[in-house]
């Protein structure tokens, strides 16, 4: 079960990798960015794919979406010069609450 989450955790670094890419892409017409955006979501659908012959499909999904929009949300307001006001931070503090109340559920 841990290597399950370890690869759902590379799925998010490279869905995370492939979205922050896309910033860059300009509306794919970028080269490099635009490369780096489908590669980061290929190796993303990938590794969930593996996950999800052990993980179920709600709890891997909760995870790999809610981790995923949290990180990206972070990432633009440490590096790409969003603003982080209190609400902002609120709301992802607010959906990593979301996924921990969804996995204390239980995978049954």
């Amino acid at each position: 079960m841990g290597y399950a989450y370890g690869l759902l955790a590379a799925a998010i670094a490279a869905e995370v990798a492939g979205t922050t890419a896309m910033k860059y892409s300009e509306g794919f017409t970028r080269l490099w960015p635009s490369l780096g955006t489908l590669l980061g979501y290929l190796i993303a659908f990938t590794l969930l794919a593996q996950t999800l012959k052990t993980l179920s499909v709600g709890t891997a999904y909760a995870i790999w979406a809610g981790a995923g929009t949290a990180a990206v949300a972070l990432i633009s307001i440490l590096f790409l010069g969003e603003s982080g006001s209190l609400v902002k931070i609120a709301g992802i503090a607010l959906i990593v609450a979301g996924v921990v109340v969804l996995n204390l559920g239980g995978a049954h």
